[in-house]
């Protein structure tokens, strides 16, 4: 994106000049637009008098700074311009003709210069922007911007700049010449050493040397040393000129990264053997605690860990979370640096602060080939982390069907019972199916539950693993394990009754198929009916599915009350605690009661419902009697005036025969009763009248 500034007849300054917008790229939503608007005044100002007009091209700061440094660009004949524009003499950026009148649409003032740093009554904040300009933005106290602008250049001094050049008679005349202080930063610590150093200028370094040997070990602000820097830029000659000068090989930055830990941080064995060969200590900390093998060990750079220990570094040392080499050539899967440590006596079973072995960080990053070579070691399979979990737990949690498969033989079932959960837990917590079906085809047990301490960590208080896979809504899973023999009915919340709050009626019919319990209640929210029931009266067709499978209807007729009046409706727990609690309310029978169904279907969510729902339920019972607050539901609504005569004694003949045969042959032998089909459907509550033979 490039910009032309308009320039007036009667100038023998440049028609036209481009700026560079990519350090824009980088601003916040306000500074962006504080530039458009500062781009929206332009930089050139319009000062026509008697056709005399002045020259006004307008340089942007960064580009003024990048001037002083480019002596082309000096040359006031000649347009400045950037690497990304053409020059202004290409043919498809004509200048403007000799004489041009410039009109506005309306007057714009002149370009705000920007606050004098000194007298500034604000902040003044530095960024980057991803261009890798610099750019600083002046903001008043209460944070809003005032003005933002490049951060001007600094011009290089002469020596630093011929030391950036590798002019090297230069850099020597300018070295010895009389009143030159080399000890002097040109940045907070920044000498001529630490320049040419970090360009690569070891002939320049070398007459730096010459010129103050004192410089050989002075820190910059971070407590680099020339040397740390040398090595940090990867530049072996002047690594050996330092060395070769009486460099300190062990001096370290502020983060205490010493020259050798930044030489395997680049992963260079010749800047390795250098430090060694000068006497650098090799079992020193950084600042993490990692030491120098440690992070040869990451690079996986055989080697280098060769020399090192060699020269005798240590294998068995930790960083601050406990992790040793070996851990963390594990950790990365870095095979070759693994079979080095182990070779050279390394403790395979070693664990990290947190308990974690060399194997169970090998199966949690899924690194098969590691996992192998450390089983074929001997690795003990069976050491949990501080969690409690080994690594088949954490192995078929990541879903590592193999690591699973090669750690089943290598782990005790004992062990893992006493760990208070399975691996089919965490299979099935993670929709691993194939792991889940693995470790049920080698038999693990599919009722295995949590124990008490794991099960208090979930609010639900779940406990096996068919749980898991229904809240997941993991239909394949549920079914895998239903048909393995899993159990519906073992946790304190059903899993029947999850699957009927997520209105899932394909899992509802697999558990009820299986066995599920339809009536059970839940111990923790005590109700007069079928518990299930409050998460499925929403859902109709599944309702009717649950009465049609051996749903208790008549409890739900079943109230106290009768046709006197009802207290106020305490469906919330608080409520009923405070209910049970109070001296006045209800005799001592009717507080071990539950909710009532009369009260939950009372409930603003639900009670819209109230006539289908009643409905449904008198056609799986007898002679009942709607109690008053039913009946100030149906009288609500005057639709629903037919279901008060439905309930109405007698009940039809057919309805208490269906009934009485259900109770004696009950509903999984209808189909062996020798009857029309009309009259099996009739029993079933299916649609279709009865004579339908």
């Amino acid at each position: 994106m490039a910009a032309a500034s308009i320039s007036h007849s009667g100038s023998a300054a440049p028609s036209l000049a481009f700026e560079d917008y990519s350090f824009y790229s980088n601003l916040s939503d306000d500074e962006l637009l504080q530039v458009a608007i500062e781009r929206s005044l332009t930089d050139t100002q319009c000062n026509i008098s008697n056709g005399n007009t002045a020259a006004a091209t307008a340089t942007p700061p960064h580009r003024r700074d990048s001037n002083r440094l480019n002596p082309a660009a000096r040359n006031t004949n000649q347009p400045s311009h950037s690497s990304h524009n053409p020059p202004t003499n290409d043919s498809s950026h004509k200048p403007p003709p000799a004489e041009t009148t410039v009109h506005y649409s309306s007057p714009n003032p002149p370009r705000e210069r920007p606050p004098d740093p000194k007298t500034f009554d604000g902040t003044i904040s530095h960024f980057i922007t991803g261009s890798g300009k610099r750019m600083m933005v002046y903001r008043r106290a209460d944070g809003s911007m005032v003005h933002i602008v490049p951060e001007p250049e600094e011009e290089e001094e002469p020596l630093f700049k011929a030391i950036h050049v590798g002019d090297v008679s230069r850099v020597k005349a300018l070295a010895m010449r009389p009143g030159t202080n080399l000890m002097l930063p040109s940045k907070p610590g920044w000498l001529a050493t630490h320049q040419a150093a970090w360009y690569g200028q070891d002939t320049c370094l070398r007459v730096l040397l010459k010129a103050q040997p004192g410089m050989i070990n002075k820190r910059t602000e971070r407590g680099e040393s020339a040397l740390l820097v040398a090595v940090s830029k990867d530049h072996l000659q002047c690594v050996q000129v330092l060395l070769e000068n009486g460099a300190d090989p062990d001096l370290a930055n502020y983060e205490r990264e010493t020259p050798l830990f930044k030489a395997c941080e680049r992963n260079s064995a010749a800047m390795v053997a250098a430090l060694l060969n000068h006497g650098a200590a090799v079992n020193t900390h950084c600042f993490q605690g990692w030491t120098a093998l440690q992070e040869a060990v990451y690079r996986n750079n055989i080697e280098i860990c060769e020399m090192l220990l060699k020269a005798g570094a240590k294998h068995n040392l930790t960083n601050m979370y406990g992790i040793s080499p070996l851990f963390t050539a594990a950790q990365s899967g870095q095979l070759a640096s693994l079979r080095f440590l182990l070779k050279h006596g390394a403790d395979i079973n070693s664990q990290a602060a947190d308990g974690a072995t060399a194997l169970y960080e090998a199966a949690k990053n899924g690194h098969e080939e590691t996992v192998e070579l450390l089983l074929s070691q001997n690795a003990d399979a069976n050491k949990p982390g501080k969690n409690g979990f080994l690594p088949l737990h954490i192995a078929a949690q990541r879903g590592s069907e193999t690591i699973v498969s090669m750690l089943i033989p290598a782990t005790s079932k004992a062990r893992i019972r006493r760990t208070g959960i399975s691996p089919l837990h965490l299979a099935a917590e993670r929709n691993r199916d194939d792991v889940l079906e693995g470790l049920i085809k080698v038999g693990f047990d599919v009722n295995a539950q949590l124990s008490k301490e794991r099960s208090n960590l979930y609010e639900d208080r779940r406990s096996t693993v068919l749980y898991f896979s229904v809240i997941n809504n993991n239909i394949d899973a549920v079914r895998m394990l239903l048909a393995a023999g899993a159990n519906p009915n073992l946790d304190l919340f059903r899993p029947l009754m999850v699957a009927a709050r997520m209105g899932c009626i394909q899992t509802v019919t697999l558990l009820v198929e299986h066995g599920a319990d339809i009536n059970a209640c839940i111990p923790t929210h005590p109700t007069t009916f079928p518990a299930i029931y409050m998460f499925s009266m929403k859902y109709l067709p599944m309702f009717k599915y649950l009465l049609d499978h051996g749903g208790y209807a008549l409890s739900c007729f079943d109230c106290v009350y009768g046709s006197q009046p009802h207290p106020p409706i305490k469906t919330t727990r608080s409520e009923r605690d405070h209910l049970r609690n109070s001296d006045s309310v209800l005799p001592e029978t009717q507080q071990m009661r539950g909710v009532q169904f009369c009260e939950m279907i009372s409930v603003p969510s639900i009670c819209r419902w109230a006539g289908p729902i009643i409905d449904v339920l008198l056609d799986y019972v007898g002679h009942v009697h709607l109690c008053s607050r039913l009946m100030e539901h149906l009288n609500s609504y005057h639709e629903w005036s037919v279901i008060k005569d439905k309930a109405a004694p007698p009940r039809p003949l057919l309805q208490l025969c269906r009934l009485q045969i259900l109770q004696l042959v009950q509903r999984r032998h209808l189909k062996k009763l020798p009857l029309p089909g009309g009259l099996i459907r009739f029993l079933k509550h299916q649609e279709g009248p009865v004579n339908d033979c």
